[in-house]
């Protein structure tokens, strides 16, 4: 399928529509428009209107699926909304039958095939991604399964299915120093599970309910690090809802359809939507938190750059064992030194994520390739949406000669930063997998951090606009380099308590 498909990055529709731009307004009206997610298994509906709430069967026949009472209700506690999940998992145990396994599509050339691609059956309407993708993970291979291309996990295998479980798989880096074996046990600690990734994808799926009402043809897809293997227990959720095909101005439109969005939360949706915000940031946003889940989320408004992106982070967390458990630990070092936070000036997640990789990238000895420049045709930023969660899954794993273990990786990321990366004169390219020479373009011009966002070429670091936080930043990096150096103790720069 990939990399050599010849139906690669093409329209999922005929000719004509393509000639007419009427993607939305050709698809079946009384058929929701294909969401986006990670579940891949046919899930029953979940009601939340009984006290206590009960498990749902782990295998039911296919049906359609009826709306869940989630607006008209309280919300229920945490304890009780995990549980409910954790019974919701396919018991290995128990034989499926035929008739509850998800469709497969068998022909990418016929117009029915790209029609269920694009417009999910009633049994599918939970996923908000179709369910095409057929390669296993050897990440976390299946029982008996020979050994696959592919290297990274369809969405429903990213996660340990129970937390009670372990969570140690064998594709984990051997820790043979006291500092990396600290980095794995944070890592193991923190990353987020199957459940806290359930709570996200119910509220998308009630919320893609209610959007619908209002905007008929809309998506709304579930993003960032939900999705792209760098979140954690605590990482909040994004959503991008796509509303039309064309881009979106998002000083006018955007903030036009949000103030909407915001109306809903504060009426409607009150009862288990609380504290909407509109944010007029560059891309304007809804913050809010979910009552039922209690998660917080960013929501925006075609701001489709974020879907590509999440995949495009998602290949290069899953393709070298190194790469989750580094940018993890990072991120959980800048927040707890309060320099992760782009709303006060500082440095936003997505801009750790990408210094990671380009330290990652720009070792003597690479540890990460471009992948934009080596599977440009997985990673094209004019494919379709409903396909860009299946170019991941056909890379194979990178093998770098460098062998350095985990602890020295993270000193050589702060050294890096402290010493080597001249943060005057140069920017941070994922996407050429190189330091490259600032331009004067508006974007780059008199700027503190540049990095290069690998889609549309922004500065996803433009928050940092004070020298002093700036400054902040810097002598952070500093001090970390030198405290690990020293001693080799994750408790000198993190407390792991």
């Amino acid at each position: 399928m990939f990399p050599n498909s010849s139906n690669l990055g093409r329209p999922p529709f005929s000719p004509k529509y393509q000639q007419q731009n009427t993607f939305f307004s050709k698809l079946p009206l009384n058929i929701p428009p294909a969401l986006l997610s990670q579940h891949q298994l046919i899930i029953p509906p979940f009601h939340f209107r009984s006290a206590p709430i009960e498990a749902t069967p782990a295998v039911t026949p296919v049906v359609a699926l009826q709306p869940m009472a989630y607006g008209s209700v309280s919300p229920v506690s945490r304890s009780n909304a995990v549980t409910s999940f954790q019974g919701r998992k396919r018991q290995s145990q128990q034989r499926v039958p035929d008739n509850a396994k998800r469709q497969r599509i068998h022909s990418r050339d016929s117009d029915t095939a790209v029609v269920i691609q694009a417009v999910p059956s009633p049994e599918q309407r939970r996923c908000s991604f179709p369910a095409s993708i057929s390669v296993h993970s050897p990440v976390l291979p299946a029982r008996g399964s020979p050994t696959l291309a592919g290297c990274v996990p369809p969405l429903q295998d990213t996660l340990c299915p129970d937390p009670a479980e372990t969570c140690r798989a064998p594709w984990l880096p051997v820790a043979a120093d006291k500092l990396s074996q600290q980095v794995l046990e944070l890592f193991e600690a923190c990353q987020q599970q199957a459940y806290d990734l359930n709570r996200k994808e119910l509220c998308r799926t009630e919320l893609q309910r209610e959007f619908q009402l209002i905007f008929p043809q809309s998506r709304l897809f579930l993003v960032g690090s939900s999705l792209n293997g760098f979140g954690t227990h605590t990482s909040d959720g994004d959503l991008c809802l796509v509303v039309k095909e064309e881009p979106v101005n998002q000083k006018t439109e955007a903030r036009r359809i949000l103030s909407l969005v915001q109306k809903l939360f504060s009426t409607k949706l009150s009862s288990y939507i609380e504290r909407p915000q509109l944010i007029r940031a560059k891309v304007p946003i809804v913050k809010f938190r979910d009552k039922v889940s209690n998660v917080d989320f960013d929501l925006n408004v075609n701001n489709v750059i974020s879907i590509r992106n999440t995949f495009l982070l998602r290949t290069y967390a899953f393709i070298e064992s190194r790469v989750r458990p580094l940018v993890l630990v990072v991120k959980k070092w800048a927040s707890f030194h309060e320099i992760n936070d782009a709303s006060r000036g500082t440095l936003s997640s997505y801009s750790l994520v990408l210094m990671v990789l380009h330290y990652l990238q720009t070792l003597p000895e690479p540890i990460l390739p471009s992948l934009q420049k080596n599977y440009p045709e997985c990673f094209d930023p004019t494919m379709q949406l409903h396909l860009v969660h299946q170019a991941p899954c056909a890379i194979p794993p990178y093998i770098s000669k460098n062998g350095s273990s985990l602890g020295d990786l993270l000193i050589g990321f702060f050294k890096y930063y402290a010493t080597e990366f001249d943060w005057s004169h140069q920017m941070i390219s994922v996407r050429e997998a190189r330091a490259v020479a600032r331009t004067d373009g508006i974007e780059w011009r008199n700027k503190f951090i540049c990095v290069e966002e690998p889609f549309d070429g922004t500065n996803t670091a433009r928050a940092v606009h004070e020298k002093q936080k700036f400054d902040m930043i810097k002598d952070e990096f500093v001090q970390a380099w030198r405290l690990l150096r020293d001693k080799k103790d994750l408790n000198s720069i993190l407390p792991l308590k």
